[in-house]
């Protein structure tokens, strides 16, 4: 259990001894360097470096005096200022790094990909929605076992950013459950319409990408046979345009009837 807490710790940028000193003081509350080397068994050679590290990041306080005495800080106080730091600090880190893999992704040959997988399809379709700047629009003929909450929250945070439309299959079943597509989605404020859909999906986003997404269903069409289904995501912005431009000829046609 004490080594869980350590770990956790250091991912807060302490060290293996600074986090042993810090939780052995939270236990003492107040000690002297020799007392709180006894009970962590951090050596004496180490111990008053390791709590004047403490001190300048602001986990324990020092009183001057003959010794020194040391006062630990309250934890749910020093750490939740620590956890939000390294939080901000990971903020920048994703967003640097995003950023950097989708220029680099742009310029990648051939972009043309096989996912397999649902949770990895799943993940796709969330980060190609992410990603929207302009335009989104899905066919959904189907649905996955624990999808549709993970992308209408991501269509949700996009609807006021990006023009989303949506045509779909009136119900598709999960597990054998009957689920109704259209009031699912709609009573999330999102653009969606009734269209024949096959059991196939498709999202397109501002005409530069698109997933299909397709699968095998078990004999009384009810249910996605998990293993079989495939993903083919690719960023040629022609072949993106052109589906997008079906895909709004018909959008078109549903809101004329």
């Amino acid at each position: 259990m004490i080594q869980e807490h350590v770990n956790n710790l250091k991912k807060l940028g302490l060290s293996t001894y600074e986090a042993t000193a810090y939780i052995t003081l939270t236990s003492l509350i107040s000690a002297t360097a020799v007392k709180i080397s006894e009970e962590s068994t951090i050596p004496r050679t180490k111990i008053y470096d390791v709590l004047k590290s403490l001190a300048k990041k602001e986990y324990i306080e020092i009183e001057n005096g003959r010794p020194l005495i040391y006062h630990v800080k309250s934890p749910l106080i020093t750490l939740e200022k620590e956890k939000e730091k390294f939080t901000e600090s990971l903020d920048k880190t994703i967003v640097t790094l995003n950023s950097i893999y989708e220029h680099e992704i742009s310029q990648v040959q051939a972009p043309i990909w096989r996912i397999s997988g649902i949770p990895n399809i799943i993940q796709k379709e969330l980060e190609i929605i992410q990603r929207s700047k302009e335009t989104l629009s899905l066919r959904i003929g189907f649905l996955f076992k624990d999808e549709y909450e993970a992308i209408i929250n991501a269509l949700v945070d996009k609807n006021n950013e990006v023009d989303i439309n949506i045509l779909a299959s009136p119900y598709t079943y999960i597990e054998n459950k009957k689920i109704d597509v259209i009031d699912l989605f709609k009573k999330e404020g999102l653009a969606i319409y009734k269209a024949n859909i096959p059991f196939v999906k498709m999202i397109t986003s501002d005409s530069k990408e698109l997933l299909h997404i397709y699968a095998k269903f078990s004999e009384d069409k009810k249910s996605v046979i998990p293993y079989s289904a495939i993903g083919i995501w690719n960023q040629y912005e022609d072949i993106a345009k052109n589906y997008e431009d079906r895909f709004k000829k018909q959008l078109e046609k549903i809101k004329k009837q």
